[in-house]
């Protein structure tokens, strides 16, 4: 954790006490209709699959804005406040600093989607290429993208079911229908990515971040990111000599910028290398730049790109 976030959950923490006193409710509790459940989502993959199983018995706040980096999330004094007092949290342990200082210490109230999410694939190191990841340990840096993978997905959203049941034994049945029709609709769509990437004439992609780790390891891919995990992180001068080089050498034609972040060094990379730029989102957030308007359609509309971008047949 880099010390300006050091410096901003200990400020969090100091003018905890003074501003719960005039916070009132949590946002998500606020004004919630009677017998639902305040859900507080780190960011949006989790906000979605609370509100994707949970339907009309939760109510789904997420933490991280919209059209906000959750990678660089910070809160206030008073989003510390709702994160604290909602029936529910749901967070991905290592991926945002200022969520995991502002979790409760209650874990029967918070879900830790890390282990169902199984987050077995190494982070690359930031600023160099992903082709060189950090070296695995049992406490090591791990890709946090897991929902990008739709099966990984859907192993978080059963985790969520099961959470939510214990929260609300009374709907524990709709919880685990609502699994089931998400897991369902996943399950199509790795279907669509397993027919629509079968046969490309290109197999490496060129990304703004390293976001695509998960989705390239299951369809047959392999990941060339420009940034580390964290899209600000900035790459040496070596890693962008060698990713220009790999373009040059096996003839790609699209180096993919994404939504939430500058396309600065997607574009830099494509002018030195004549390719194009095309968009592949990361499905961090839903801005009024993405194209569709939740994870299924911006999901649908990545394999549309990728299809054309890697020359799939």
């Amino acid at each position: 954790m880099n010390l300006r976030v050091v410096s901003s959950a200990l400020s969090l923490l100091a003018l905890l006490g003074s501003v719960a006193g005039m916070s009132g409710c949590s946002a998500s509790a606020a004004n919630r209709p009677p017998g639902t459940i305040a859900v507080s989502a780190a960011f949006y993959p989790l906000a979605f699959v609370v509100s994707q199983v949970g339907g009309s018995h939760v109510v789904v706040t997420s933490v991280t804005k919209p059209g906000a980096e959750p990678h660089d999330l910070e809160l206030t004094p008073r989003d510390v406040v709702a994160v604290r007092q909602a029936d529910l949290v749901v967070y991905e342990k290592g991926f945002q600093p200022a969520m995991d200082d502002a979790v409760p210490q209650d874990h029967t109230h918070v879900l830790d989607v890390t282990s169902a999410a199984r987050l077995d694939l190494p982070a690359p190191a930031e600023g160099g290429s992903s082709a060189t990841p950090v070296r695995p340990t049992a406490g090591g840096a791990r890709d946090p993208h897991f929902w990008l993978d739709p099966e990984r997905y859907a192993s978080v959203a059963q985790a969520v079911a099961g959470r939510l049941a214990a929260v609300d034994p009374a709907h524990a049945a709709d919880y685990r229908t609502g699994a089931a029709r998400f897991t369902a609709e996943l399950t199509q769509i790795d279907h669509e990515y397993r027919t629509g990437l079968a046969s490309c004439a290109h197999h490496e992609i060129v990304t703004g971040h390293s976001a695509f780790g998960y989705l390239a390891r299951r369809y047959g891919l392999t990941q060339e990111g420009i940034a580390g995990v964290t899209p600000d992180a900035e790459p040496n001068a070596s890693t962008m000599s060698s990713i220009v080089d790999r373009i040059r050498k096996d003839g790609i034609t699209t180096v993919y910028a994404e939504t939430l972040v500058s396309p600065a060094l997607a574009e830099t990379i494509a002018r030195e290398t004549s390719a194009k730029v095309a968009v592949l989102d990361p499905i961090e957030g839903i801005t009024s730049a993405s194209k569709g308007k939740d994870y299924f359609e911006v999901m649908r509309s990545n394999l549309a790109t990728l299809k054309i971008g890697q020359g799939c047949s």
